[in-house]
């Protein structure tokens, strides 16, 4: 009797030990079972009957408040949901480090917000179940994000990793925004174009003519030869413009190694086309004429910033230079016509412009209501409130239904720039932040006047298929991490020797079987592979 009860105690305990993991596993993949979906409320806000409480680990950057405990949009969403959030805050500068401490101690927040997680983490930690899968969550209790993945598809195959789960709530731009997605753009001097009589450059061709003359006649009439022609923080700016009128980066600003090849209609690794051998000739030559700033490769921003303050520039690819230079001459310019008769503008982000915003932990007790609360920030009145605050204490409509923020933030009585003092209130300064930036309610220097006035006259040039990007599985992040980034590393630096003259053009072939020697092959495949993933998501 004593050996039945002990032979059946041995196969007791082992089915006790797989059902204790099977139910582990069942909880990291759908979320906590233990969440009192009674206490839910049926829809809208508040959220919860009875309150609750989550943690989250949040990444600061230096344009934020310092602490998010205190700052009225998270006091005043907190009385909307009935959901009392302690925030973790984490400086930028160490966001890595502690990111990845929380992750391996494990005692984890309910959430991270902002804490640009890597993609292969989101995968990596996604599969261990330490992230919960969102599809499920979304579907029952997202219906803000659900509208937008219905309306446009192209969000659910970019927030889909190769295993079929969504893991973060994502960033995105209202497509409609478009001074938003374009970033950076190209500026002209005008009031130099018009002493030096010449009209704006409509190709490349132009363009070099005018960045000669602005450099050789003067335009600033001091009599000095202080101009100049091209100036940025950094070369990849001028890429950004150019590009397009080689033909290059025709699936967007997120792909700056692969696009589409126009002829074969197959895969193209950029930096070793002909087309792009071409651009790079173009630059060395402005480079070497000294029509490019000539310390463009170590250039500091804060030296960039003064001397555009200066007005030294002829032109420039940045932000909105009334806003962030103070000056007024300058006009947008359009995209350039190429050599190869290519007039496109390629810099151009997709509407997803991150995915890892925000993530739910398996220790989350209330993932449904978390979810919840996370969705708000994809409707109107949601976006309205991340990015405006309230009405009557940051800011008011107007008689044309407007809305502004109040004098009081746009003219700080501390003498607080316009960022220092939305901090008080708001959040999002720095960017990262999960949820749909919509263009009535962003104030940002995406949205000043001369921002859309030079989105507009790229309008027409913009190319039709942006691609997002791309999510990968283990195995071919692994390549990415070894072959992909030596290979990207290595075209970095050959393009910049190139450029400045440090390494003639005539090392081109030398480069591009160097390329090929370090894996190109398999670098190309793991992008077909993902391309083809992300068509069929």
């Amino acid at each position: 009797m004593k050996k039945n009860k002990l032979l059946l105690l041995l196969l007791i305990v082992p089915l006790l030990f797989v059902t204790a993991c099977s139910d582990k596993d069942a909880k990291s993949k759908k979320g906590s079972t233990s969440e009192n979906l009674e206490n839910l409320t049926e829809s809208g806000l508040p959220i919860v009957e009875d309150q609750i409480k989550l943690k989250i680990f949040a990444g600061r950057t230096p344009q934020s408040a310092e602490d998010w405990n205190d700052v009225l949009i998270w006091n005043t969403y907190e009385e909307m949901t009935n959901i009392d959030v302690e925030w973790e805050m984490v400086q930028s500068t160490g966001l890595e480090e502690k990111r990845n401490l929380a992750l391996a101690s494990g005692t984890l927040p309910d959430a991270f917000h902002t804490a640009s997680i890597p993609t292969v983490d989101l995968l990596k930690y996604g599969e261990q179940g330490v992230f919960i899968p969102l599809n499920n969550l979304i579907e029952e209790h997202a219906p803000n994000l659900k509208k937008v993945l219905a309306e446009y598809p192209e969000v659910e195959k970019a927030i889909t990793f190769p295993d079929g789960n969504i893991y973060s709530f994502p960033t995105i731009v209202d497509p409609n925004f478009l001074s938003m997605l374009l970033g950076p753009r190209p500026w002209v001097n005008k009031e130099w174009l018009d002493t030096l009589g010449m009209e704006m450059p409509q190709t490349t061709e132009d363009y070099y003519e005018y960045l000669k003359a602005v450099k050789t006649k003067d335009p600033n009439g001091n009599g000095k030869a202080d101009e100049i022609p091209f100036g940025s923080y950094s070369i990849d700016m001028l890429i950004r413009w150019l590009n397009g009128a080689y033909g290059l980066g025709n699936r967007g600003f997120n792909h700056p190694y692969i696009d589409m090849d126009p002829d074969k209609e197959e895969l193209r690794f950029i930096p070793t086309s002909e087309e792009y051998k071409a651009m790079i000739e173009y630059l060395h030559k402005l480079y070497n004429e000294g029509l490019i700033e000539q310390n463009i490769f170590s250039m500091e921003t804060g030296q960039f910033l003064a001397n555009s303050t200066e007005g030294l520039y002829g032109s420039t690819v940045s932000h909105s230079p009334r806003e962030l230079f103070g000056v007024e001459e300058y006009s947008g310019a359009p995209a350039l016509e190429g050599p190869f008769k290519d007039k496109l503008f390629t810099g151009i982000t997709p509407m997803v412009t991150s995915i890892n915003g925000f993530v739910i932990t398996s220790e989350n007790e209330n993932p449904a209501a978390t979810v919840r609360w996370m969705d708000h920030f994809y409707s109107d009145e949601g976006s309205k409130l991340f990015l405006m605050g309230v009405e009557g204490e940051t800011y008011e409509e107007t008689s044309d239904g407007e809305l502004k923020y109040l004098d009081k933030i746009t003219n700080s009585s501390d003498g607080l720039t316009f960022e220092q003092e939305l901090a008080k209130y708001l959040t999002w300064p720095g960017g990262g932040y999960p949820g749909l930036v919509k263009e009535e309610f962003f104030k940002g220097l995406e949205n000043a006047d001369d921002s859309r006035e030079a989105a507009e006259k790229l309008e027409a040039y913009i190319i039709d298929e942006v691609w997002p990007s791309f999510t990968y599985t283990k195995e071919e992040n692994d390549l990415l991490a070894s072959i992909g980034t030596d290979i990207q590393k290595y075209v970095i630096e050959m393009r910049d020797k190139f450029i400045s003259g440090d390494i003639p053009l005539s090392e081109w072939d030398s480069y591009t079987q160097t390329i090929q020697d370090m894996g190109l092959e398999d670098y190309l495949e793991v992008q077909k592979q993902a391309l083809e993933r992300y068509k069929s998501n």
